[in-house]
């Protein structure tokens, strides 16, 4: 029972940040400034080497011969475990940087208490995982609060994007039953105390972004946890046809 909550759990921080290091990655050459593509590019990288640790130790934990690469290239999409608010598409330059936002005020806390687990692999990765997140974090809030209270057009696509992503964060922060066992097995925690660090970031930096609070609070949508359980968007076919098509196509290819 153990194993199998930790290679969940494993499965999950993996594929969350292969995902949104996928999405990220796709304004590489195409961002609104040069330091910005930069930044963006850097992000995308932090976030797939920390998919590589994560996806490499539920390789080990699952013990059928998958490295990091074969649970990343050769899983269907009912396969995954990422939440759906990393699968968005990008939108506009203001729903990306706000979909960063809310994953980090998520997986910098999420990360902090995972370096307290009880698995030292887990403790390790998330420790090591936690200085990037940190600095995600600050940029991203930086700049939701220097759109958000800036001219009029960047405050209303701030706010349209806020509005319209925050739905997806209930699956973050309500646990499911993977959730409950890897928290009563020590390897992770109990995501009501995350909610409430993630609840009290979000607050501050919207009210310092001058947007207003969404109208309704974080509830999944049509569904809780879909995500999780392996139901993903249609976005997120097409997200996955384009990040695997080159290793369907020439199994086992190397350079």
């Amino acid at each position: 029972m153990k194993d199998a909550a930790l290679f969940e759990l494993a499965l999950r921080m993996g594929d969350n940040a292969l995902i949104l290091g996928q999405r990220v990655s796709a304004w590489c050459g195409h961002a609104p400034a040069l330091e910005e593509d930069i930044a963006m590019a850097n992000v995308g990288l932090d976030l797939i080497g920390q998919a590589k640790l994560w996806l490499t130790l539920a390789g080990e934990v699952e013990g059928a011969g998958r490295d990091a690469d074969a649970l990343a290239f050769l899983r269907d999409s009912r396969d995954f475990r990422n939440v759906l608010l990393v699968e968005q598409p990008n939108g506009d330059y203001g729903q990306t940087l706000m979909r960063q936002f809310l994953f980090d005020a998520w997986h910098l806390p999420m990360l902090t208490a995972l370096r307290l687990s009880t698995d030292g692999r887990v403790a390790d990765i998330a420790a090591k995982c936690a200085k990037e997140a940190a600095y995600h974090l600050d940029r991203s809030s930086d700049l939701v609060i220097r759109l958000g209270d800036g001219t009029a057009e960047s405050r209303a696509k701030m706010q349209a994007a806020l509005d319209f992503l925050h739905p997806f964060a209930a699956e973050m922060i309500a646990a499911d039953a993977i959730d409950e066992q890897a928290a009563a097995a020590g390897l992770g925690p109990r995501l009501a105390d995350i909610a409430k660090n993630f609840s009290n970031t979000v607050a501050a930096v919207s009210a310092a972004a001058t947007l207003a609070p969404p109208s309704a609070p974080a509830r999944a949508v049509a569904g809780a946890w879909r995500g999780k359980a392996g139901r993903h968007t249609e976005d997120f076919g097409r997200l996955l046809a384009e990040m695997q098509w080159l290793q369907r196509a020439y199994p086992g290819a190397s350079w």
